[in-house]
């Protein structure tokens, strides 16, 4: 089969589309047809090394050489021992989080929390190949007449978006919300989201163009290139500010966001794309009653709830393009560059 394979860190121009062996089941496993595979921070921080020379996670950096893809979709081709409930053909979407089943967090059903949590596509081989091989307890059904390219563009950015907003933050109907980085995956997830729930929604973007385009999911942009201290323009076009933030960037937008949150709101972090350490006063914290919630990605009830909504589209994620998987360096090439708006979805050619 064909796979994306990371050899070294470096540029775009390091990925090789390669020819590797198929995968073959073992106990309780499916090999996944992959049919759709999304683009995702992750994939470019393989590619690329960690941001700021520190390992991602505590337990370091995925090992190289390294096939990615967290978010895949496709049809089952084969079935381990012990795989019941699926069959050849079947078509499914891929959970990317690993959990132990074991812990105090599983058995509470945070499989996020778990204390051996890795992520599929991340720190196993994922869906950048023709190929994958998964956990059968990973996949979900996907109903006929869902297009693949959709189901692949949510599972990972959707399921941290409604675990931030929805379980985390608590967000409901007539509430307003401010979105940061909000043309990229989870920030265009966050909006989708955002809405469905009946919030308010502000788009803090950095141009017009993604301005245009977040003002077209029914928010409300703010250019940040107009408006560099983006707090002053939430609070004018709210009064007293925000009740829930939700910030996926990081150091150099944290300033900013606490800024905008009114007395007692909240802001959810699952991200730091901008930088890990923010130079803030905890004093506009405590003094204003706010709050600083961690939400990274999200249980199997989170997963599953967004998954439900896409399937029946009651929301539809943002895609900025379709590609083939051979064009997979200009694809991270866009991505890197903040050129999209939405997600990158990549179909094996």
């Amino acid at each position: 089969m064909r796979a994306v394979v990371i050899r070294e860190h470096g540029g775009p121009e390091t990925l090789r589309l390669e020819e590797v062996p198929t995968p073959r089941p073992g106990p309780g496993e499916v090999v996944l047809r992959v049919r759709a595979v999304a683009l995702n921070n992750l994939d470019v921080w393989t590619r690329a090394g960690s941001p700021g020379g520190r390992p991602i996670f505590p337990w370091g950096d995925r090992k190289l050489p390294a096939i990615t893809g967290v978010d895949a979709a496709g049809t089952v081709e084969k079935v381990g021992e012990g795989v019941g409930g699926w069959t050849r053909g079947d078509r499914a979407v891929v959970n990317p989080m690993l959990w132990c089943g074991e812990c105090e967090f599983c058995l509470a059903g945070e499989q996020s929390m778990c204390v051996d949590y890795h992520i599929w596509g991340e720190h196993v081989p994922g869906g950048m190949a023709d190929y994958a091989l998964v956990p059968a307890r990973n996949l979900l059904r996907l109903p006929d007449g869902v297009p693949f390219e959709r189901a692949a563009s949510a599972p990972a950015c959707y399921t941290t978006a409604w675990r931030g907003l929805i379980t985390v933050g608590r967000l409901r109907a007539g509430k307003d919300l401010l979105v940061v980085g909000a043309s990229g995956g989870v920030g265009t997830a966050a909006v989708v989201i955002g809405r469905y729930a009946g919030a308010r929604v502000f788009a803090l973007v950095g141009n017009e163009e993604k301005a245009r385009k977040a003002t077209g999911l029914g928010a409300t942009s703010i250019d940040r290139t107009e408006f560099p201290s983006f707090s002053e323009r939430v609070r004018a076009l709210t009064g007293l500010g925000v009740h829930l933030a939700a910030d996926p960037v990081g150091a150099s937008t944290w300033p900013e966001t606490i800024r905008s949150l009114r007395p007692g709101g909240r802001m959810v972090i699952c991200g730091a794309t901008g930088g890990e350490r923010p130079d803030i006063d905890i004093r506009e914290i405590y003094q204003r009653h706010r709050q600083i919630l961690g939400a990274p990605m999200g249980n199997i009830g989170d997963f599953q709830a967004v998954m439900d909504l896409v399937f029946r589209v009651e929301i539809t994620p943002v895609v900025h393009a379709v590609m083939p998987l051979s064009e997979i360096r200009e694809a991270h090439r866009i991505f890197e560059a903040r050129e999209h708006f939405g997600k990158i979805v990549l179909v094996p050619d």
